[in-house]
């Protein structure tokens, strides 16, 4: 028999029942899959705002991209009806521009492999740790 203290819990002298292990291995793995899962939801969201930077990031370079073709067309139609000053200038402008598209494309790029692939790799770290440690004790 089991002794127990005035608040139900067992003494410290004596060892807990297989029932009581169970139970409290219960709510302990309980609370490691709360725990994961909300590891895992953290990580989702990290990831997520990271991904939506970089379409952003995308979107931008593809207006910017879209004012470099109009500088572009603009510098052809001045090239054709002018002789060597206004096109010059509107070439320059429209390369600058195409230029800023393309470094805000490469930086796009470069958020959304940060956010791929969408799977949270520390939680499943986590988890693999924690399974581990299970079995690890479970040998004992």
């Amino acid at each position: 028999m089991s002794h127990t203290t005035e608040t139900g819990q067992p003494s410290a002298t004596t060892e807990r029942s297989t029932g009581d292990l169970v139970k409290a291995m219960s709510e302990q793995v309980s609370t490691l899959v709360r725990d994961e899962l909300r590891l895992a939801q953290l990580e989702m969201t990290r990831k997520g705002k990271q991904a939506g930077i970089g379409v952003g990031m995308f979107g931008g370079s593809g207006l910017v991209a879209l004012y470099g073709v109009g500088c572009l067309i603009a510098c052809a139609i001045l090239g054709i009806s002018r002789v060597l000053a206004p096109w010059l200038s509107a070439l320059i402008v429209g390369v600058v521009l195409l230029a800023v598209a393309g470094i805000a494309a490469l930086i796009g790029k470069n958020r959304l492999q940060k956010a791929t692939p969408p799977v949270p790799k520390e939680a499943v770290q986590s988890v693999k740790t924690d399974v581990d440690e299970i079995k690890e004790r479970a040998r004992r």
